[in-house]
């Protein structure tokens, strides 16, 4: 069972429903929007729309099981806090492992897509910049990190709709249907629909950060499911909607090939003059969901460091803002470090397989609950974890093997520190 936590090192309550809301829609409108249409496109064909609606209903199953154990358990961590409650120690381990892992290598990829949007001569410096100014943003407090979310929020939704009208004003090349020509593409079948919903998933991923600040959030048995539901049921309606604009404005092959497709959609069109606000508008999107990353992956730190399964000193809340800023700092720190040794955008793959582990425990502790509301059968929780599953299955073969790699590393080095310490209480 969790330790009880001191007063001086609680966090504070200070979220309401629009803040939780801005925080999970501006994690799920990060950067992925802007990008992850296209490998779909490759790997689904005219297939798009149903991969985003296979992503939508795991994603929602998954939601559901997060809303109600962040209302029973409103205390930072997320999932690594429901697992160890409701399943035991190792399998809250691996969630908060793979969620560390996995999204300590997304914050630096997030980062320098920002710093290549901006500037990509100077990408690199461009990044850590970017780490180090919402790091600070973070120390200031949960409710100032609320108001650059909102802020950038507003900037991504503004874009995204000057996207929605430029592709709607045509000259539409493309075509639901028309993958006759796709043959160029690649093998975009039916059959690549699964894989595709995995890309589709990881965007949707955002409202995880909801759950993580479950000791932040006021009346959490409120507002913490209002929240995660409102923002998903936003994210999906605008996903499904920018896709197939896409598919109707942009020719299979151009789309499936673009690196920037909601860029390519407003150049083709009649309002292409507006292009430069479409960068703009992506360089924010990859502000907020940096913002967000940091946050989630500080408290999950903070959640893990107070049950010694990282370091103690990561636990530490203090200043006149109480935040984690010990945990806030290291991550920033691992963070400006990849980014500085390493092609992050070349490993940020694996993260993906472990959101999916992470949700496959919010599943799996979820139908271990009793009381349960009308809209979250225990059936739901069963389609959730299979789904969860499925798509970590369909996944490219060396993002499964790196994230397995550091799954089974944290597995190794946790044995060895639990064997040491009932060496030390025996002797």
């Amino acid at each position: 069972m969790a330790q009880a936590i001191p007063e001086p090192a609680r966090l504070q309550r200070r979220l309401g429903v629009v803040d939780s809301t801005a925080i999970g829609l501006g994690s799920m409108l990060g950067a992925g929007v802007f990008v992850v249409f296209s490998p779909a496109a490759a790997l689904a064909g005219p297939w798009l729309l149903v991969a985003v609606a296979v992503a939508g209903v795991v994603a929602y199953c998954n939601a559901v099981a997060s809303a109600q154990l962040a209302a029973r358990y409103p205390s930072s961590g997320g999932t690594y806090v429901y697992g160890r409650q409701r399943l035991g120690e190792w399998p809250g381990f691996l969630a908060g492992w793979g969620f560390v892992t996995g999204k300590t290598a997304s914050c630096a990829a997030m980062a320098l897509t920002f710093g290549h949007y901006v500037a990509p001569g100077l990408a690199t410096p461009l990044a850590v910049d970017a780490v180090v100014v919402l790091t600070g943003v973070n120390l200031l407090g949960i409710t100032r990190t609320a108001l650059v979310t909102k802020i950038l929020l507003a900037v991504v939704l503004a874009t995204l709709a000057l996207v929605a009208v430029a592709a709607a004003a045509g000259p539409h090349a493309g075509g639901f249907t028309d993958f006759g020509a796709g043959r160029d593409i690649g093998e975009a079948s039916a059959w690549g629909v699964l894989p595709a919903a995995g890309l589709i998933f990881f965007a949707f991923a955002g409202y995880a950060r909801i759950a993580t600040l479950g000791e932040e959030v006021k009346d959490p048995a409120t507002t913490i499911p209002r929240a995660i539901l409102g923002a998903l049921g936003g994210a999906f309606v605008i996903y499904l909607g920018l896709a197939a604009l896409l598919q109707w404005q942009l020719p299979a092959g151009q789309l499936a090939r673009s690196t920037a497709p909601l860029l390519d959609a407003v150049a083709a069109s009649p309002l292409h003059e507006f292009a430069p606000v479409v960068q703009f508008g992506s360089a924010a999107a990859c502000l907020g969901a940096l913002l967000a990353l940091i946050t989630g992956v500080g408290r999950t730190t903070l959640a893990m460091a107070r049950e010694r399964d990282l370091p103690p000193v990561l636990a530490r809340v203090g200043g006149g803002h109480a935040v984690p800023f010990v945990a806030e700092l290291t991550v920033a720190a691992v963070v400006i470090g990849l980014l500085l040794t390493s092609n992050v955008l070349t490993v940020v793959g694996f993260s993906s397989f472990g959101v999916l582990v992470y949700y496959a425990v919010t599943n799996a502790a979820a139908f271990t609950l009793p009381e349960r509301a009308w809209h979250a059968p225990r059936w739901l929780n069963v389609l959730g974890f299979a789904g969860c599953l499925v798509l970590a299955a369909t996944l490219p073969v060396a993002s499964v093997s790196v994230m397995a790699a550091l799954l089974a590393a944290g597995v190794v080095v946790r044995l060895l520190v639990l064997r040491r310490r009932g060496r030390a209480a025996g002797a």
